[in-house]
């Protein structure tokens, strides 16, 4: 099969030729029909965060059920499934209180360098986040996927594995927002979008878009946002005075020391500001002590704390109901071959998603 192979930081991917394993017990192989392109990828290509070389990068997809090993009941060959990368074991303790999201059993996830599902030129090929999926196969634990129905557009699907339930999913599970609550959401990329809407679906009665592009801002009401802020070094001033106090709720969807520390500045007392977005490993965030004493919390969110085989169904639901327009999320669709343009792309900004379509 062919894969866009990761070989250290700040180098393009290249395309190769890439052998893949047959599925063992409670694995399953499917046929990648689109990849998105996050920007969480782009922080391991750009060295943010350190991962074993070389590796297939990218999490965020949709494709069909080829082959199924032994023990696995759930699927079969033929079933359209979006893949996650937070793959859950079922029977830790984090799983048995409802924290699927950050399971850590290492028969489920495993460690990065570990898995033996990928070989290139003979070698041992490093699997990300037990995905992979910038490759035309995956090959994959059983709860690392979802079934769907087969009329959901796989293009629109396979935003779902990542930016949209992450967006969502940080809005209604990890914060647990209120109706009627003020909400702020810093970066209006993919995951800020999905949490703009998820936050119009919870009630919010303002949301606050807050990015540099004034394009995106314009591209946030049609999620849902009621408002629209540039981000300058005025902008937690501006918030507050719009809200007469600050927010309850803000979010952080980029990953940047500066971002994270204005979605405190912004909070009301009482307010808790949630960080999203993949702050680049060992940056730490200042933040005033004195501003505890009025309640303020900030916490992080991993996926947006979510239960994917519920969560993702719903979703679906929402798109088809008109109360999710993913297909404003797509900004371009390429081919595997133009992958290095897409994240060049991706860093000249005002990209929302673009999204590899393998059968292009």
């Amino acid at each position: 099969m062919k894969a866009a192979v990761f070989h250290a930081p700040n180098q393009p991917l290249t395309i190769e030729n890439v052998e893949i394993e047959n599925p063992g017990p409670r694995e399953v192989l499917v046929r990648t029909a689109v990849a998105g392109l996050c920007h969480s990828d782009l922080h391991f290509m750009e060295g943010k965060y350190p991962f074993p070389v070389p590796a297939v990068l990218g999490h965020e997809s949709a494709g069909i059920v080829e082959k199924v090993g032994r023990d696995v009941t759930y699927l079969k060959p033929g079933d359209h499934v979006i893949s996650c990368l937070s793959v859950f074991c079922g029977h830790c303790e984090y799983c048995l209180t409802g924290h699927m999201s950050i399971c850590q059993t290492p028969e489920v996830k495993i460690p990065p360098g570990k898995a033996k599902r990928l070989r290139w030129k003979g070698e041992h090929l490093n699997q990300f986040t037990n995905l992979s999926s910038f490759a035309e196969q995956m090959l994959v634990h059983e709860h690392a996927l979802v079934k769907i129905t087969p009329d959901m557009p796989m293009d629109l699907a396979a935003l779902i594995g990542c930016g949209v339930i992450t967006g969502y999913g940080a809005i209604v599970h990890t914060a647990k927002i209120e109706p009627g609550s003020t909400v702020a959401i810093v970066g209006c990329g993919g995951i800020g979008l999905a949490a703009v809407n998820g936050a119009k679906i919870a009630g919010a009665t303002r949301i606050i878009a807050v990015d540099k592009d004034p394009g995106k801002l314009e591209l946030a009401k049609t999620f849902g946002a009621t408002d629209g802020v540039l981000a300058t070094d005025e902008a937690a001033k501006e918030i507050i005075e719009m809200t007469q106090g600050g927010v309850h709720y803000s979010f952080e969807c980029i990953g940047l020391k500066q971002t994270a520390e204005l979605c405190f500045a912004m909070l009301r007392p009482g307010g808790t500001a949630t960080i999203i977005g993949m702050i680049p490993f060992g940056t730490k965030i200042e933040l005033h002590g004195a501003d505890f004493l009025r309640e303020r919390r900030i916490q992080g969110s991993m996926m947006g704390s979510n239960r994917f085989r519920i969560d993702m169904p719903r979703l679906i639901e929402f798109y088809q109901q008109g109360r999710l327009p993913l297909q404003h999320l797509v900004s371009g669709r390429l081919k595997l071959e133009q992958i290095n343009e897409g994240f060049a792309a991706m860093k000249a900004g005002g990209v929302a998603r673009n999204v590899i379509m393998f059968d292009a």
